[in-house]
């Protein structure tokens, strides 16, 4: 699928983008160019020793920013597909920097379609998060308005063979920032802050979301939102799981932040297809209707008033469950085994 094709990865210095280039390049060995697009020469740097250039030859790192339209233009000569990882994802930072925010996930989102539609881009898929369903902080907003745009990117593609689409996932288990690491810190001082006790949370591995954006890019349609069905957890297992001797201090909800992850809301529930392994929420002024969605990709509607959130879900991980995830996909986690 990707074996002769250039590929272009915004932010893919970051957690998903490592994951994402390690697979493309274990799985597609005759994979043409694979372009690392971020900001940052340190991490472009470190990338480098994990990736030497001598042993991939395919390999470019190319810095540069969303933000700077001109460069994403220049970094985009001859590539075919575009994966848009690159985001301010820290929900306080962007509460406290507003504007820095929509810069990069609103403006910067915009620059990558144009770029795109300026270049012979074939497939484009962002990366999108639970929090962009329904939000209540700033973050989650400027990820929906950067989903929006990314749909409604097909509706200008004029003739070009160019398709468009959103994979939107929970927590990535492990990644920076994210709980997991966090409690793996604190533990030694026998104490971990909970937010709240009845608090769930949407789990993947980065593996599953890095597969997630792979299948997007070979069977999406474009326009449509792919949400993948995954487990849950409650923040007190995933304390049990790290440290099962510390003490759990309550310190309430953040700004800002659900007791509950959603993903699909009951207002997508009419637009919204069950693929199996995957829901799609479609776009309502599609090129294509719903029936022949459903028939081609052998999906079916899901119920009316259909919801998706991590605390309703049917499958959570027990306590066991999580140690052995932690201990597969967290780097270190010397997890307590009681």
């Amino acid at each position: 699928m990707l074996n002769d094709k250039s590929i272009l990865v915004t932010g893919g210095t970051g957690s998903f983008g490592r994951a994402f280039v390690k697979t493309v390049l274990e799985r597609y060995p005759q994979v043409r160019r694979l372009v690392i697009f971020s900001r940052d020469e340190l991490k472009q740097f470190e990338m480098a020793q994990l990736f030497p250039p001598s042993q991939y030859p395919c390999l470019r790192f190319f810095i540069g920013d969303v933000r700077d339209a001109h460069r994403l233009k220049r970094a985009m000569e001859g590539i075919d597909i575009v994966v848009h990882a690159a985001a301010l994802k820290q929900v306080p930072a962007a509460e406290y920097n507003p504007m820095e925010a929509i810069k990069t996930n609103v403006l910067g989102a915009q620059n990558v379609i144009e770029a795109c539609l300026d270049s012979n881009v074939r497939r484009v898929v962002a990366l999108s998060t639970d929090k962009a369903a329904a939000p209540i902080n700033l973050y989650g907003a400027t990820k929906l308005c950067s989903d929006k745009l990314f749909v409604a990117a097909n509706n200008i593609r004029g003739s070009r063979d160019l398709r468009f689409s959103v994979v939107r996932y929970g927590n990535v288990m492990g990644s920076r920032g994210s709980v997991i690491p966090f409690f793996l810190g604190q533990r030694e001082q026998g104490v971990l802050p909970i937010t709240h006790p009845d608090m769930t949370r949407f789990n993947i591995s980065l593996e599953d979301g890095v597969q997630m954006v792979l299948w997007s890019i070979e069977h999406a349609w474009g326009g449509e939102i792919l949400v993948p069905k995954i487990p849950s957890y409650r923040i007190t297992d995933v304390a049990d799981a790290v440290a099962p001797a510390a003490r759990k201090r309550i310190v309430g909800i953040r700004p800002g932040e659900k007791l509950h992850e959603e993903m699909i809301t009951a207002s997508d529930s009419p637009n919204t297809v069950d693929l199996g392994d995957y829901y799609a929420i479609l776009p309502s002024g599609a090129d294509y209707g719903m029936d022949d969605y459903c028939e081609r990709m052998k999906g079916q509607r899901v119920v009316p008033g259909f919801s998706y959130d991590s605390g309703s879900n049917s499958d959570f991980l027990s306590v066991p469950q999580l140690r052995a995830l932690i201990d597969k996909h967290v780097e270190n986690p010397g997890v307590a085994h009681h």
